[in-house]
């Protein structure tokens, strides 16, 4: 599992987003597939297995004592069993999750956490939601209000989702995380949707790290990414062009507002 190390705040304009990129920790098909790929059509919205606990207490107090939780304003997660596991067991209060042994973790501020279908994983042939409704009862704190349809309608029995629908899917998202408010967010999901995710805006994107950030996510892996316009003086016969860039997170940088400039989400991605 890789760990978020501590970093100081980023230097932040008022049209950048600071993205948590964040894998779910080892679930049971995971578990499975290590030994036998075919057993993953054997789980249908698998629950974390104990190692997957394990890695969600430890990145828990990774992000708690990196000062990265107080700097989230808001945790956006896939909605089925495993990321939800995930991101209360991570970015949620004492009151909200306990894992598989009945432990509890220390209570800090914690950001609000939101269900969203488009970061949720590639679909395919047994690995479907469940309902709205026992999505509730069993996370109160997370908010589904963004969840249209109380059963899967999204998921097909017999299709897998290709690699290009799931990086349309991704820029969906990542539009949509750029019309938000908050300037800093958790996101929790899938290693092909996040993976693929990246890969699309690589053209994009400027990575601020020495090793390949398009790779595979591991499990309970955080990557931390910038996504924001810029002005370029002297381009062709234009005065000024936007470019978007994203990366991981340089250390030492602090915290600053800058004049108000407006992110144009139709803009990121052509």
């Amino acid at each position: 599992m890789e760990t978020a190390s501590p970093t100081s705040s980023p230097y932040l304009l008022s049209n950048q987003k600071l993205l948590h990129l964040v894998r779910h920790a080892q679930g049971l098909h995971n578990l499975g597939a290590e030994t036998n790929r075919d057993s993953l059509t054997q789980f249908i919205d698998a629950a974390l297995s104990p190692l997957g606990w394990q890695q969600v207490r430890a990145q828990r107090e990774n992000v708690s004592a990196s000062g990265m939780l107080q700097g989230i304003e808001v945790v956006i997660t896939s909605p089925l069993l495993r990321t939800l596991q995930t991101s209360v067991g991570v970015f949620g209060s004492e009151e909200q999750q306990e894992d598989h042994c009945g432990n509890k973790t220390s209570t800090l501020n914690h950001p609000p956490i939101i269900a969203a279908e488009l970061c949720r994983e590639r679909m395919r042939k047994g690995r479907s939601r469940a309902t709205v409704g026992q999505c509730r009862s069993r996370f109160p704190q997370v908010d589904f209000s963004l969840i249209e349809s109380e059963e899967d309608t999204l998921w097909e029995a017999d299709e897998r989702e290709t690699n290009e629908a799931v990086a349309a899917r991704g820029i969906k998202f990542i539009k949509w995380v750029l019309g938000r408010k908050e300037r800093e967010i958790a996101v929790v999901s899938h290693g092909v949707f996040l993976q693929e995710t990246l890969i699309a805006l690589k053209n994009k994107c400027l990575p601020l790290m020495d090793t390949d950030p398009f790779t595979r996510f591991g499990n309970c892996e955080i990557r931390s990414v910038i996504i924001f316009n810029r002005s370029v003086e002297g381009l062709g016969s234009d005065s000024r062009k936007t470019n978007y860039y994203c990366g991981r997170i340089p250390n030492g940088l602090q915290l600053q507002d800058s004049a108000k400039d407006n992110v144009s989400v139709d803009q990121v991605i052509n």
